[in-house]
């Protein structure tokens, strides 16, 4: 997760409308601590669609949060949260799907490959928990560091 107080996570998903004030989230699958997401997290948002779709679009705050109960008799379930988000900036540099396809070799730390790995690799579309690194990396597209 990001470093000191704030957590950063990101998600890929299918959006109505990409720029939208607001983002509601249903029963969104979790992996790499997403579950953990909660009000007042940072969200990074990746849009998906047709050809993979542009990637990412939006920085936001997560307003709520609810990890969904575990269905009983179920052995192997994801975990599933619903959150709503509140959109705080639009993308400046976009970060399309195929840039970060380019960065595979898994052991390299680069936070470009954090973020294929988590989010291309497999199509599912999903919340995961980031790094600083890559929190730090997604900022950047989104103006200057303060």
């Amino acid at each position: 997760m990001a470093a000191g107080n704030e957590r950063a996570f990101a998600i890929k998903a299918r959006l109505d409308d990409a720029h939208a004030a607001e983002f509601a989230f249903s029963a969104c699958k979790t992996m790499y601590g997403g579950k953990a997401i909660a009000a007042g997290d940072t969200l990074f948002v990746f849009a998906e669609g047709p050809g993979d779709g542009p990637g990412l679009v939006a920085m936001g705050t997560v307003t709520w949060a609810e990890l969904l109960p575990r269905t009983p008799g179920v052995a192997r379930e994801t975990p599933r949260v619903s959150i709503r988000v509140r959109r705080d900036a639009p993308v400046r540099r976009p970060l399309a799907p195929d840039t970060l396809r380019r960065f595979c070799d898994w052991d390299d730390g680069r936070p470009e490959t954090e973020l294929n790995f988590k989010f291309y690799r497999q199509a599912t579309p999903k919340i995961a928990g980031l790094s600083a690194a890559a929190a730090r990396f997604l900022r950047q597209r989104f103006g200057p560091i303060s």
